[in-house]
């Protein structure tokens, strides 16, 4: 029988579970570190609000949308335009499928952007309409009519 003085020592096992609580120990120390430092810096950079109306022109973030209703087209011509170098953000359907031609909107307000894809697409500049809003985060809205066929698609 073991005498009440005497510690029991398990030798590694006891040396892997310190070292495992003095490791834990410095990860829960290092996230609370960053979770203050994260709250009292935050790193919000709206770097599109700060750069000059020249770099925003250069890139031109935009949106395809289906108006004609065949399936698959507004990715089909997603592929197209982001070949082409244009930076399309978001696909979907438009709220009708009844669209005889298919339109450029110029979400910014700057028109320029809003020729240069109608330009790409062999789109009259009749099809090129303003509809500007601080609420838009795009430059530029395409929505595919039933002309689609008529379109670029080099």
């Amino acid at each position: 029988m073991a005498e009440p003085d005497e510690k029991r020592t398990n030798g590694p096992n006891d040396l892997y579970l310190n070292a495992a609580i003095g490791f834990l120990s410095i990860l829960l120390l290092v996230l609370v570190i960053s979770l203050f430092s994260r709250i009292i810096y935050p790193r919000i950079f709206n770097e599109r609000s700060e750069a000059g109306a020249e770099l925003i022109s250069e890139i031109i973030q935009m949106e395809v949308l289906n108006g004609c209703g065949v399936p698959g087209i507004a990715n089909a011509y997603t592929s197209l335009l982001r070949s082409n170098g244009f930076d399309v953000v978001e696909t979907g359907n438009f709220e009708t499928f009844d669209l005889p031609e298919t339109i450029v909107i110029s979400r910014s307000g700057v028109m320029d952007n809003a020729y240069r894809v109608a330009n790409a697409l062999g789109i009259s500049e009749e099809n090129v309409i303003r509809e500007s809003s601080p609420d838009f985060y795009l430059d530029v809205t395409v929505v595919i009519g039933h002309d689609y066929e008529k379109l670029n698609t080099e």
